[in-house]
């Protein structure tokens, strides 16, 4: 599933579009070079869920809790990593099982990435950016569909 984002306030809508549709579980895997909105879509699903303004990057503390009505939100950036599994000293398994995972530069993980992740690539497109969101999990595929509904 493709969606366009023409402006940052796209990404941001796309990011709250997104949080609607999690559920406890979840593992959105953000993949993505740097600049290409990663942190705008999680602190906008972020924001949507959590009564808080206030959603700073995890890039040196690798991971912000937070804690939503539904389930806990756990906002992983990877980019800091030395090894793979690094993962398994920040909490990586509790945070899979126990809320949903949004997951910054999940490269990262090596062959630790989850299968059941979403996993959602922002590429350059034009002057804007185009997000392409899927799944190996025929469950979550069928999800993808009633996302744009």
């Amino acid at each position: 599933m493709e969606f366009i984002c023409n402006t940052e306030e796209d990404t941001v809508k796309f990011g709250q579009k997104l949080a609607t549709f999690a559920k406890k579980g979840d593992v959105f895997a953000l993949y993505g070079t740097l600049g290409m909105g990663k942190t705008v879509l999680s602190r906008a699903f972020i924001q949507k869920l959590c009564d808080t303004s206030e959603v700073p990057s995890p890039t040196f503390t690798l991971l912000q809790i937070y804690n939503s009505p539904k389930f806990p939100i756990y906002h992983f950036d990877l980019y800091r990593l030395k090894s793979p599994e690094e993962i398994f000293e920040i909490g990586m398994e509790e945070a899979i099982y126990d809320g949903v995972s949004l997951i910054e530069w999940p490269e990262k993980m090596g062959g630790y990435i989850p299968k059941k992740s979403f996993k959602i690539n922002i590429l350059p497109y034009k002057k804007g950016r185009k997000i392409i969101i899927d799944s190996e999990l025929l469950e979550q595929k069928q999800r993808l569909e009633q996302i744009d509904k």
